[in-house]
């Protein structure tokens, strides 16, 4: 690590090789934490390239623990996190949502390093039990219509690094790497991200893939579609921006999507809003990164039919029903 180090000291960056070589010494115990603290803030101080997302997201994907959903047309909604917003859990939510509305939901999420609670993290509080059991996780996609892989159970860099960044605060290429390492290989992704940067790295990375894509950002800084700005959108069929009357039909101030002070007010909010109970501004904010989710899927033919789908799944109470069928499950 020390020559790494020294050469990212010294302004370089890595290549694809290199950047894949450090991924898996680090899964094998290679580096201390201190070294490993060094490593990540490189990145806070320079944009990652995409020659090194490519090698970590390569290793870490040759080193994960797989699962086989054969047969299923799968979607993740998924966000970087990092953007110091401190929102509920958006993402999460309009996954039960779209579930509820018949699209299958593969969610890779994993423990909140610079949030209160991430996605992981809800689910814990709400019951939920993380497995790597392919059969186990295959049964609660097929009847609940969602499974949840928590990432340091795929992927053991991941797991070796959470104290670290846990304890850092604050944002790493580690955020990054999250959305596009699902081990579930999703045919369908909407991903959210903190900068226009990371946007334009993610549309040339997933374009290479060949699958159904949207990345969304608003412009003033969050990881999802918030209604509180305009949205840039981009997708396999191009780039725009939308605003919030256009993809929510209202608009919302920062304050309403405070996401609470712990983990179980965050699972609290989630509860209430996934029920019914929830502010119109938190359900519209909601519905509208499911609907995204949803027309990401091809399951519409325009945004406004998957804007209604999305909205009849919640109000209906089946994305509640998504969301108590696989607690049940899991028990």
């Amino acid at each position: 690590m020390r020559d790494i180090l020294q050469l990212l000291f010294a302004h370089q960056t890595l290549s694809q090789k290199q950047a894949y070589e450090v991924i898996i010494r680090l899964s094998e115990g290679d580096y201390n934490e201190h070294e490993l603290a060094a490593f990540m803030t490189v990145y806070l101080m320079r944009s990652i390239t995409i020659d090194e997302l490519q090698g970590f997201r390569k290793a870490l994907l040759d080193l994960c623990v797989s699962v086989d959903f054969a047969g299923n047309d799968l979607l993740d909604i998924v966000g970087t996190g990092g953007d110091g917003k401190n929102t509920f859990n958006i993402s999460t939510l309009s996954c039960f949502v779209v579930a509820g509305a018949g699209q299958k939901v593969a969610k890779h999420g994993n423990y909140g390093a610079s949030s209160v609670s991430g996605s992981s993290n809800v689910m814990e509080q709400l019951g939920y039990h993380f497995s790597a059991d392919s059969g186990k996780l295959k049964t609660e996609l097929e009847e609940a219509g969602i499974c949840f892989l928590h990432a340091p159970f795929f992927h053991p860099a991941l797991k070796r690094v959470g104290p670290i960044r846990k304890n850092l605060g604050v944002r790493t290429f580690f955020n990054m790497l999250g959305p596009i390492v699902n081990p579930a290989c999703p045919g369908s992704q909407l991903i959210g991200v903190y900068n226009t940067e990371m946007g334009r790295i993610y549309n040339y990375l997933l374009q290479q893939d060949g699958r159904r894509f949207t990345i969304i950002h608003s412009l003033d800084g969050y990881d999802e579609i918030s209604l509180t700005d305009d949205t840039r959108i981009i997708s396999n069929e191009g780039e725009r921006i939308l605003a919030p009357e256009v993809v929510g039909h209202s608009r919302v101030q920062p304050d309403e999507l405070y996401g609470g002070d712990t983990a179980e007010e965050a699972a609290e909010l989630f509860r209430n809003i996934i029920s019914g109970n929830g502010t119109a501004q938190q359900s519209s904010v909601v519905v509208a990164n499911a609907a995204m989710g949803l027309y990401c899927a091809g399951n519409f033919k325009n945004y406004e039919d998957a804007l209604q789908a999305a909205n009849e799944s919640l109000a209906s109470g089946r994305a509640a029903l998504a969301l108590n069928k696989l607690i049940s499950l899991n028990q």
